[in-house]
């Protein structure tokens, strides 16, 4: 079965887009230096100068914070200039834990804080205190000038830097305002406020309609089966998860979800969002006329990377975001960019992306302070991930995590049962393994699951095809190492 390839997922450009902007030759050798010099203030921040500035407060900054105290250069060096109220948290957690009502154990802060999601320490605000790293909560970078080496904030405060980390993250799409996105009772989710806000609603809901069938769609669906609620997914596409999964995957996805009484509206496009008499969001109109009831509406339909007020430092056209070199050095000396901002080269496949991903967060924000810190000069090699985990709340029946690695393309081999477990493997034309879908699989499983799509190895598909079971069907793609 042919299958849609993961550059719907990560949008790629040719490899002239990369050298327009001078850095071609900028990514492996060695680096030129990428601190400039000035002279900084003391630990106790007596004065407006910081050697590091991290401009955003998301997870990537907090994975690269708490690299900066592994290198010992952080305390009174390191300030993050931050738009949240709270310090760097695993974003994660709002979809996929923070919605369930008080009864099933919803996750909370101080719980999910950066960096418990990779096995790190909980960074609180009282880590960043201790390590003597200066954050400024809910202070957003409003200008910045690159000559002069500083950023403004909201509340008007200048900040000289040496080194600048562009670390915004990204923005939820939104409908319009003139076809009710900014409705009462319509919803996006992209922060902790975000997910209080909808929480809100939830507690007072009795229909809800989910907008998107993508990761936000499906996860928060799943938490609202949680609060029994009257739940409908809406989305153009043909199935759910239409840039991961084959419909063959998504069916079984379907028939889960619909069993826990969850409508699904496919191929369906939004006319608008109707307020009710009170002036709250009561019924979403569709394209082909029909309409649905929905006292809670949320909005899954994408984000866009939050580039402003960075886009001189060089952005890239065809995905998105700031242009950086497989270092995340971008175009201006001196200044990163990390994590779902950043538009890198993706080594493994020899082509352009961007990716809005946590694990993508973390790994980019390690590898750019390292090389900022270090005379590291190892390109970037990311490995294309993606997971979720669903129905996690007490007293589920069915708990759901699956895992993928690697590309989307070629021809697809499914084999087992959606009760017990299934794999998935993407096969090309000169029989390589380019990609590897599981669910429900045991952690040495999952393990394997990197080491395979990284491998790329030749494998033979009729025996493949043979087996009935997943164990089995792992076992020849291991032997195929």
């Amino acid at each position: 079965m042919a299958s849609v390839s993961l550059r719907r997922i990560m949008a790629s450009s040719i490899s002239s887009s990369y050298c327009q902007f001078g850095l071609k030759n900028r990514v492996v050798g060695v680096p030129r230096v990428p601190r400039r010099s000035f002279v900084v203030s003391a630990s106790n921040f007596a004065n407006e100068n910081r050697e590091f500035v991290i401009v955003g407060g998301g997870n990537a900054a907090g994975y690269a914070a708490r690299t900066f105290v592994e290198h010992g250069m952080a305390d009174g060096r390191l300030c993050i200039v931050s738009k949240e109220a709270f310090a760097p948290y695993e974003r994660p957690a709002l979809t996929k834990g923070y919605l369930f009502p008080l009864d099933k154990k919803p996750a909370r802060l101080p719980g999910f804080h950066t960096c418990v999601g990779a096995g790190g320490d909980r960074q609180d605000p009282e880590w960043y205190q201790k390590h003597g790293i200066e954050v400024l909560y809910k202070d957003p970078v409003v200008s910045f000038d690159s000559n002069a080496q500083t950023v403004v904030t909201s509340s008007g405060k200048t900040i000289k830097y040496g080194s600048l980390i562009i670390s915004t993250g990204a923005v939820s799409s939104r409908f319009p305002e003139k076809i009710g996105g900014d409705l009462p009772g319509v919803h996006y989710i992209r922060d902790v406020a975000d997910a209080d806000s909808l929480i809100s609603s939830l507690q007072n809901a009795k229909k809800v309609a989910i907008i998107g069938g993508g990761y936000i769609g499906m996860e928060v669906a799943a938490a609202a089966t949680g609060w029994n609620l009257d739940t409908t997914i809406i989305f153009p596409e043909d199935h759910i998860m239409s840039r991961l999964f084959t419909p063959s995957i998504a069916h079984r996805y379907e028939e889960l979800y619909q069993s826990k009484g969850v409508k699904m509206m496919k191929g369906s496009l939004i006319e608008k969002l109707e307020a009710g008499t009170d002036g709250r969001v009561a019924r979403v109109l569709l394209k082909n006329g029909t309409v649905v009831e929905a006292d809670t509406v949320i909005v899954g339909i994408g984000a866009k990377p939050a580039v402003s007020p960075f886009g001189a430092v060089g952005l890239n056209s065809a995905v998105g975001g700031i242009q950086v070199d497989s270092l995340f050095r971008t175009s201006v000396p001196g200044i990163f960019a990390i994590g779902d901002v950043a538009a890198f080269p993706l080594k493994i496949y020899n082509r352009m992306t961007r990716v809005e991903h946590v694990d993508h967060a973390r790994k980019s924000a390690q590898h750019c302070v390292k090389t900022l810190l270090t005379a590291h000069t190892e390109p970037y090699d990311y490995l294309p991930y993606f997971y979720s985990r669903v129905f996690e709340y007490e007293g589920s029946t069915r708990k759901v995590w699956w895992q993928f690695y690697g590309d989307n393309v070629g021809e697809t081999v499914e084999i087992g049962n959606f009760d017990l477990k299934i794999a998935t493997f993407w096969i090309d034309s000169d029989s390589r393994l380019k990609g590897v879908f599981l669910e429900s699989g045991t952690s040495e499983e999952f393990a394997l699951l990197p080491q395979l799509a990284r491998s790329q190895p030749i494998v033979d598909k009729a025996k493949l095809k043979s087996v009935s079971t997943v164990e089995d069907a792992l076992e020849i793609a291991r032997s195929s190492l």
